[in-house]
């Protein structure tokens, strides 16, 4: 790849990670419209890494405090509001770390073609857009009780099916349960940690099995350019999420969906 490519994807997978835009729609639209070779699963490896590395940089403190918390809570037995939110955030990972597992391959098999990225975007986006319209509160992340926590999970999973979004579809079950955007939002990046991180482990296992040579300086700009990208998106998106709400995401994810049926059909 020469280094304009690595540039632009870099910054897409930073930007669209986070953003309920599915980051799926965009690496696959792009290479269509540009006529790009696939970039492979090194780079792929390393964009991942770059994400993974932000939302722990910009959370950094929170997730030391929750850390303590969690580790205290595993001999007191009583858990304060950083250690259940902590227990949170792994209980929650679990359905999508079964429903991975279970449909991993037939997602892939039968789902990844345009035309169920373009329908994802549009469904799931009218239901964020209704979510945040319809049903959004002001509770907060530490006031989220099992239950929330078991819904936003199983609502995490429907992410493997291509065009949903990790964020857009967690953020939705969040705000559907009277969480503010912020809080949503917060808790949907919390939760990228831990899928992040077993999407990492499992493409660097693929990596290792598959001997693929690795252009280490395509993989370091990469990984600078998507981890600088995330962290920006991450910030301003906390902080200008109460002003602009979720629908010009909605007005987005509808307008990406109809490019993609465009380009492809």
């Amino acid at each position: 790849m020469d280094w304009l490519q690595v540039v632009i994807l870099a910054l897409l997978q930073g930007l669209t990670e986070f953003l309920p835009v599915s980051s799926s729609a965009h690496l696959i639209l792009v290479p269509a419209l540009t006529g790009w070779p696939d970039q492979g699963l090194a780079f792929d490896v390393a964009l991942h890494f770059g994400s993974l590395f932000a939302v722990l940089l910009y959370f950094r403190r929170d997730l030391i405090n929750m850390t303590a918390s969690w580790s205290q809570s595993l001999v007191t037995r009583k858990p304060d509001d950083d250690a259940r939110l902590a227990w949170g955030v792994l209980f929650a990972t679990i359905p999508v770390g079964l429903a991975g597992l279970a449909f991993k391959d037939q997602i892939e098999l039968y789902l990844r073609s345009p035309f169920y990225l373009a329908m994802g975007l549009v469904f799931f986006g009218l239901l964020l857009g209704w979510a945040d319209w319809r049903f959004r509160g002001a509770r907060t992340e530490g006031q989220m009780t099992w239950k929330d926590v078991l819904i936003i999970g199983c609502a995490q999973a429907l992410a493997l099916v291509p065009g949903t979004s990790r964020a857009g579809i967690t953020i939705t079950a969040a705000l559907m349960l009277g969480l503010s955007r912020e809080a949503a939002s917060r808790f949907s990046f919390l939760l990228s940690i831990p899928v992040i991180l077993l999407a990492c482990m499992l493409k660097t296992k693929d990596l290792v099995e598959a001997q693929v040579a690795v252009d280490w300086s395509s993989m370091t700009l990469g990984i600078l350019v998507s981890a600088v990208s995330a962290f920006l998106c991450i910030h301003y998106f906390l902080v200008f999420i109460k002003r602009i709400g979720m629908q010009p995401f909605v007005i987005y994810r509808i307008i990406l969906g109809v490019a993609l049926l465009v380009v492809f059909y």
